[in-house]
């Protein structure tokens, strides 16, 4: 683990991968004692924009604003400040977006927080997805390196860049910790208890194998979202982090 002092609580984080406003608001009364913070991404924010995370935050809750923002330099910036005004804890980028790009952004988080005067978020960067596989990422992205070696590169150029950190798949924490340090945060979807379906990811661990291997942040979603109960699903979850 990196230089992160949490409770194991406040290191799940939980997508909330849903359609309304009135279902992210019912998970959050439900697991808000489970969980460390919720992931708003795109569907969530597409349809009902800053409200949702203005409702999660009003009812005690952190945000990860889940965006990827991808762009030319000007305009992530721009959107790091307006992440900023929002009060989110953490916000993330395409680190694929080059090195000008994360420059920027982290340079515009930093000049937003100091005139709100509030705690800059955690501004992490996107490694590789983690439902493309070594076959997805050379044959289709035309990327000529190995998997592996592409997600280091990637977390190196954003950590020179000045970011908190990376989202990366589990199988890639050790190589990103060795190559960028133990103050480095890494944020790790592509997490599934050994109890759950895969879906779509690809590159996954058990929330277990995820802490050993030194995530900070672990992202689990389906899981908890499509368990029969989701309290008692967050708490095995927390279980395994904490073994």
């Amino acid at each position: 683990m990196g230089h992160l002092k949490a409770s194991t609580r406040e290191r799940l984080i939980l997508a909330l991968d849903v359609e309304s406003v009135e279902e992210a608001e019912g998970l959050v009364d439900l697991l808000g004692d489970y969980v460390g913070a919720f992931k708003v991404g795109s569907q969530l924010y597409t349809a009902h924009g800053p409200k949702v995370v203005e409702v999660i935050q009003g009812k005690g809750g952190r945000v990860f604003l889940d965006l990827k923002f991808h762009d030319i330099p000007s305009t992530v910036a721009a959107a790091a400040a307006e992440a900023v005004k929002l009060g989110v804890f953490m916000f993330n980028l395409h680190a694929s977006g080059g090195l000008e790009m994360m420059r920027k952004a982290i340079e515009a988080a930093k000049k937003a927080a100091g005139r709100a005067k509030r705690e800059k978020p955690l501004v992490v960067a996107v490694t590789v997805l983690t439902s493309l596989d070594e076959v997805a990422l050379g044959e289709e992205l035309g990327v000529g390196r190995p998997l592996r070696d592409h997600v280091i590169h990637l977390a190196k150029m954003a950590h020179g860049a000045g970011l908190d950190g990376v989202v990366a798949s589990p199988q890639e924490i050790e190589d990103i910790r060795a190559a960028c340090g133990q103050e480095f945060l890494i944020v790790t979807p592509g997490v599934r208890p050994e109890w759950a379906t895969l879906g779509d990811q690809k590159r996954v661990m058990t929330p277990g194998e995820a802490i050993a291997a030194g995530a900070d942040y672990i992202v689990v979603g389906r899981p908890i979202l499509q368990a029969p109960d989701p309290v008692e699903a967050a708490r095995r979850i927390l279980k395994e982090m904490a073994l």
